[in-house]
């Protein structure tokens, strides 16, 4: 079990319509939560149409932090994402709150850490990186960071200088093999090889480019005809495999270490 966060440098690569995307397709049980600073639940008025709504979510865990009883709330907070294995777990609703949350994330983290005794995994949307209310804690202690990029001009030159500073805060944390790429369009017009060399991070997975199909996930559009079998779907499900591949090796390689040291 694991804690996945998706995370981007600039513009909008597709950082939430992936996490939803991934989310409804998951092999098992799965959190998905909404850790982009900017306020709103893009998940409830993208995908859901603004037809549902959810009196609690994030900022209800600042209060129960406070009160030493966030773990025990996470469960109640959370909604059931119907057709799937996945629950959500809307983000704030001002990009105000989000400097409530800024002593939780630490907290946030060691509970959704903890879910893997349920056999659940969690999905992060942690937005775009370096805004007010970030949550670094979540990024950082991560089984898996991946940063959503296109593979355009434009959006390398974005991620150029964030790809540098996560690859050297990982570094130093000792985490090298915890941080890697997720590419939305590979292909336009740069591949997988000339990406992770510009960057100097592995391309962990890659999503075809599709608008139709991730409208679906970004808009709640009606899927278009069969849409279980469309490329977007396909490549999520590669993905997921290829996520699940990461982790667990680098969690093997993590174990391995920690068995020869206490050896």
């Amino acid at each position: 079990m694991a804690l996945i966060v998706l995370t981007s440098a600039a513009g909008s690569p597709g950082v939430t319509t992936t996490a939803v995307g991934l989310g409804l397709i998951w092999p098992r049980p799965v959190l998905l939560v909404e850790a982009d600073p900017t306020g709103g639940s893009a998940v409830l008025a993208g995908y859901f149409r603004g037809s549902t709504s959810h009196p609690t979510g994030l900022i209800d865990l600042a209060w129960a932090d406070r009160h030493g009883s966030l773990a025990e709330a996470l469960p109640g907070l959370t909604m059931p994402i119907p057709d799937s294995q996945a629950a959500l777990l809307p983000g704030v609703r001002a990009h105000g709150q989000s400097r409530s949350l800024t002593g939780v994330w630490e907290s946030l983290t060691a509970a959704l850490k903890g879910l893997e005794s349920t056999g659940q995994d969690v999905l992060v949307d942690a937005g775009r990186l370096g805004l007010t209310g970030s949550p670094e804690p979540l990024i950082f202690g991560a089984d898996l960071t991946l940063l959503v990029v296109r593979t355009d001009l434009v959006a390398l030159s974005a991620a150029r200088s964030w790809a540098e500073t996560l690859r050297s805060r990982f570094d130093q944390g000792g985490g090298a093999g915890r941080l890697g790429l997720l590419l939305v369009g590979d292909g336009r017009p740069y591949r997988a090889r000339e990406v992770s060399k510009a960057l100097q991070l592995p391309v962990t997975a890659g999503l075809p480019w599709d608008p139709d199909g991730a409208a679906v996930f970004s808009r709640g559009a009606t899927p278009p005809r069969r849409f279980d079998r469309s490329p977007l779907i396909r490549g999520l499900r590669a993905a997921g495999a290829a996520i699940d591949a990461t982790v667990n090796r680098t969690q093997d390689s993590l174990e391995t270490a920690t068995a020869g040291v206490r050896s």
